[in-house]
């Protein structure tokens, strides 16, 4: 019998919602376990490089019962000489009670005159970790579609 692995939907939650908000952060977390494996609670650095792509470094900082925190980011170089810079450098803590990954990191840019009519009422720390947490939406989408993985059996 093939049990076929399931994919997360790629519909985002409805935007700066703190409803929404959480549901992303669930996301995330599904994501985040599909792309680590059993990676995801060693500690130390863990690299992985595709042909044609850019290594990843996902650097497992802190691990619980209850959480995850670990760094995920691009390395600039190769697997091999991994000096230069990093980006996007994203914190991330796995809460694996609740089941929600949650960026801790970055700053937002917020600027009053920026910000829509329709936003106006929206709180702006909603709006802030809205905005991370959709990068990470998007990123584990984009790097799970392209084939990277850190799970054991996928290792080289």
């Amino acid at each position: 019998m093939l049990i076929k692995e399931q994919v997360p939907p790629v519909i985002s939650p409805s935007p700066n919602s703190f409803a929404g908000l959480m549901e992303m952060y669930e996301i995330n977390y599904i994501q985040l376990r599909l792309l680590l494996g059993d990676r995801g609670r060693t500690l130390g650095d863990h690299i992985v490089q595709l042909e044609g792509h850019l290594p990843i470094l996902l650097q497992i900082r802190d691990c619980t019962t209850h959480t995850t925190t670990l760094m995920l980011t691009y390395l600039f170089g190769s697997k091999e000489a991994p000096q230069g810079e990093t980006r996007p450098d994203m914190l991330i803590r796995i809460s694996h009670d609740a089941l929600q990954a949650e960026v801790l990191s970055h700053r937002c840019r917020l600027n009053d005159d920026l910000i829509s009519a329709r936003l106006r009422g929206t709180d702006s720390l909603l709006r802030c970790r809205w905005r991370m947490n959709r990068f990470l939406f998007k990123w584990l989408h984009y790097l799970r579609r392209r084939g990277y993985s850190f799970d054991s059996s996928k290792f080289n």
